[in-house]
């Protein structure tokens, strides 16, 4: 009867401390992907700047910039080979534009 009660209270120390240890381990992994979606955000940020600085770069050298003009964000047009309208979003992707979404630059 005694070692029955021992058994018992033994087992349910073991359980308790085995939850204990579940939490722990679920709170390191928690911290832990945490800590790596900042560093990937950070770098996913850094990639689309140089590819936005990139493709600005390409299209100041290729194509012709369309002086007193302004695409819907106020960033610079440029005209390409085609004569098609675009400007540089902040991923560095060519975003064409209709002829109303041109606007004209404010003079300073």
């Amino acid at each position: 009867m005694k070692t029955k009660k021992i058994l018992m209270g033994l087992a349910a120390v073991g359980m308790v401390v085995s939850i204990n240890f579940n939490a722990v381990a679920q709170e390191k992994k928690t911290k832990v992907g945490k800590a790596l979606h900042k560093t990937g955000q950070a770098v996913k940020s850094g990639a689309n700047k140089t590819a936005e600085v990139a493709a600005k770069g390409t299209a100041k050298v290729v194509d012709a910039k369309w002086k007193g003009k302004m695409a819907p964000d106020g960033s610079d047009v440029y005209i390409d080979g085609k004569n098609n309208k675009y400007y540089i979003n902040a991923k560095g992707a060519k975003v064409y534009l209709k002829a109303g979404e041109i606007k004209d630059r404010p003079k300073d």
